[in-house]
């Protein structure tokens, strides 16, 4: 006897459909899966095996041939347990009346038929959805995710013995919804906020740029002044996520299988921080199976970089690609797969390595080689990609032991969404364009004309800081930004003389 059971597997952060055909015939009993499965697949059989044994069904003594189509495409994971097991009871005419075409499963199987969290879900509720289907059943673990998608009933299942019982009564069960406005009611909830920093008006300003044009910045001072603390409240001032924006940034979570079960959507702006020790494969992602790494993880987020100088050099320069171009795209021999990267950069180090050269109460150890040694570590072409860069100084005593709170976060980031609001407007009719970072030449041109003291202003600039082409570049953005928060439509000498600024430790510190 034949079956067709629907199923869905992704690649990068897309989904396809995958028809899982089984055919029985009276020969010697075995299973055999063709399709290229990878390990976990080729595995399933023995827990179908054990899932419907211990499930109470007859498990049928014949030789079982389980297709999984296309079979160009490789598969991976232990999402198709479910399928295959309705397939082979399917098969079996257990039941014979269900239709095929209209539902999509998939399941993790325990040995004793209980469904366990598959990783994907997200994006393939979106595909099905694009496909027509009407219900899609799936573990109780992973529905809270899927059921976010709208125009498509989603059905959290706890055991194979329950999806049974679905497929002969399926009017029994009822789907699962989750309210979308009442997700984003729970958004901006930080624990951290801007009034714990004590001192650092200079830097909580140049954050503040930094959130209101998606611009990366880069923090220099000694050890202790701050630096971590005030990038771990860089997502309080971020404009809150749009739909698209969750939907986007979740799809890649749910692939990597690192959602959290009870969250429908990432409503949170992502904040990493790996530890230098990271490996560029984990970083940019990688894999025979091309999997996401860090830069997607914090897609539409903030991804922080504490002691820059301490990442290996070759994990640094595979940054290069995603900053420029917000995707990564890794290839392999049979495939070449794309995960979305747009991120902010924010990195922090110790401005020698002893970390106290710019300190004015502690001696620093270090000579001037050790020092341009350093300092050598992070490349020029890395540091142009770098928008602002802000010396942050060791905090005063004074500031230490004020009673006086700082400015709440709520308060800039009233500012910065109102600084964002201006450059929507402006890029409305331009796709792939949000913010001032994402100007490209053609845009710069449009956007930010100067007037020819401003130009005067720039060309000085230039020629004492020895800055390159694409510094220029970085100083007309950080220029508009500014002007945006005041609500300028001209870029006017000041705000060109507060961009140059933000660029001056590359003739400090990098001896240009």
């Amino acid at each position: 006897m034949f079956s067709k059971v629907l199923s869905a597997s992704t690649f990068g952060i897309d989904a396809y459909l995958v028809e899982v055909e089984t055919h029985c015939e009276k020969q010697l009993p075995s299973i055999t899966i063709v399709g290229l499965p990878d390990n976990a697949v080729k595995e399933s059989k023995e827990r179908v095996t054990a899932a419907l044994k211990n499930s109470g069904f007859e498990f049928p003594l014949k030789k079982i041939t389980v297709n999984l189509a296309p079979a160009d495409i490789k598969k991976e994971g232990s999402a198709f347990d479910l399928p295959i097991a309705v397939g082979i009871l399917a098969a079996n005419e257990t039941f014979t009346n269900y239709e095929t075409d209209k539902i999509l499963f998939l399941g993790e199987l325990s040995l004793d038929g209980s469904l366990r969290k598959i990783k994907g879900a997200l994006p393939i509720a979106v595909e099905a959805k694009k496909l027509g289907i009407e219900k899609l059943v799936l573990p109780i673990d992973s529905v809270k995710e899927a059921s976010i998608v709208d125009g498509i009933d989603v059905f959290g299942l706890q055991s194979l013995k329950e999806v049974v019982e679905f497929i002969f009564n399926p009017k029994e069960f009822k789907p699962v919804k989750t309210d979308r406005e009442e997700v984003f009611a729970q958004v901006n909830t930080y624990a951290l906020d801007f009034s714990d920093v004590k001192g650092q008006e200079n830097v909580k300003r140049a954050l503040e740029i930094a959130a209101a044009g998606g611009h990366n910045i880069l923090m220099i001072g000694p050890p202790g002044s701050g630096k971590t603390m005030l990038a771990k409240r860089l997502p309080s001032i971020l404009p809150p996520l749009t739909f698209e924006e969750a939907l986007a940034t979740t799809k890649i979570h749910s692939v990597a299988g690192i959602l959290p079960k009870d969250k429908a959507l990432i409503t949170e702006r992502p904040f990493r921080s790996p530890h230098h020790t990271v490996s560029d494969a984990a970083l940019i992602g990688g894999g025979s199976i091309p999997r996401p790494g860090e830069v997607s993880f914090s897609h539409h987020g903030v991804l922080f970089l504490d002691e820059l100088p301490e990442f290996k050099k070759n994990v640094l320069e595979v940054l290069r690609q995603p900053l420029e171009d917000f995707k990564v795209t890794i290839s392999r021999s049979k495939m070449s797969v794309e995960f979305p990267s747009n991120f902010m950069l924010a990195a922090a180090m110790n401005p020698c390595p002893c970390g106290y050269f710019t300190d004015p109460t502690k001696e620093c150890t270090c000579n001037t080689a050790q020092i341009q040694k350093y300092m050598s570590r992070i490349s020029g072409p890395l540091l142009d990609r770098i928008d602002i860069h802000i010396e942050v100084p060791a905090v005063k005593f004074k500031d230490l032991t004020s009673s006086s709170t700082g400015e709440k976060s709520e308060e800039i980031r009233k500012r910065v969404v109102k600084a964002r609001e201006i450059q929507q407007k402006r890029f409305e009719s331009i796709k792939h364009i949000y913010c001032n970072a994402d100007m490209g030449s053609k845009e710069l041109k449009k956007f930010c004309k100067i007037d020819s003291s401003s130009e005067d202003l720039l060309k000085m600039a230039m020629t004492r800081l020895g800055l390159s082409a694409r510094a220029y570049d970085r100083i007309i953005k950080v220029s508009r930004t500014i002007a945006d928060i005041e609500g300028s439509e001209d870029i006017l000498p000041n705000h060109i003389s507060e961009a140059i600024q933000y660029r001056s430790l590359d003739r400090e510190l990098w001896g240009h």
